[in-house]
């Protein structure tokens, strides 16, 4: 694991308890110039669960990163019912206007994993990151293999756990660690004379 990567796979291995997770550990580009960097420039983060968005330590989010779940916006329903697919699926086309530069974090649904990588393969802008977590038994597996697969001729900067194995818990985990890595190395200002 790379030194640069090191904070995070401590923080997922402490999140879960599983120190033989790190060996499942897979990540293309480097995550954590690209997690940093879009923290610091202010980037939006896209969560695919509600459960992702309340971990999320907003306290470390110094660049007032939008925290952003759209699961529940008007319309996802009735996309996800007429096109025969998962809410998490539709709702992933309400990212289309925040994507670009973004964090993605996913933390509960294969098939918005799967769903991202096909926006993407059809020209939507890539996200700075992607934190792919989702869990189950059912596409899980496989929606982490299709990024691992597809990243690296996107160019994209991604972090993911081999298997079946995941969750909000670590997908957040991942984020705040690389939010507080970002925090630590932020210049200190002082008031006054």
């Amino acid at each position: 694991i790379p030194e640069s990567l090191r904070p995070v796979a401590m923080r997922l291995v402490h999140a879960c308890a599983l120190p033989d997770i790190a060996l499942d550990l897979v990540w293309c580009g480097d995550v954590a110039a690209a997690g940093i960097g879009a923290l610091e420039s202010g980037a939006p983060i896209l969560c695919d669960a509600s459960m992702v968005v309340q971990g999320i330590d907003g306290s470390r989010l110094t660049a007032g990163n939008e925290v952003i779940c759209t699961l529940r916006e008007d319309g996802v329903g009735e996309r996800a019912k007429a096109g025969g697919i998962t809410r998490s699926a539709a709702a992933l086309d309400h990212w289309l206007d925040h994507l670009d530069g973004a964090i993605a974090v996913i933390g509960n649904a294969p098939t918005a994993l799967f769903r991202l990588l096909e926006l993407i393969a059809e020209g939507a802008p890539p996200p700075a990151l992607i934190l792919g977590f989702p869990v189950g038994y059912v596409g899980a597996a496989e929606s982490k293999e299709a990024l691992i697969a597809e990243a690296p001729s996107h160019g994209l900067a991604c972090l993911t756990l081999r298997g079946r194995f995941g969750g909000s818990a670590l997908a957040v985990a991942a984020l705040n660690a690389l939010a507080r890595v970002q925090q630590a190395h932020q210049p200190v200002t002082r008031a006054g004379p």
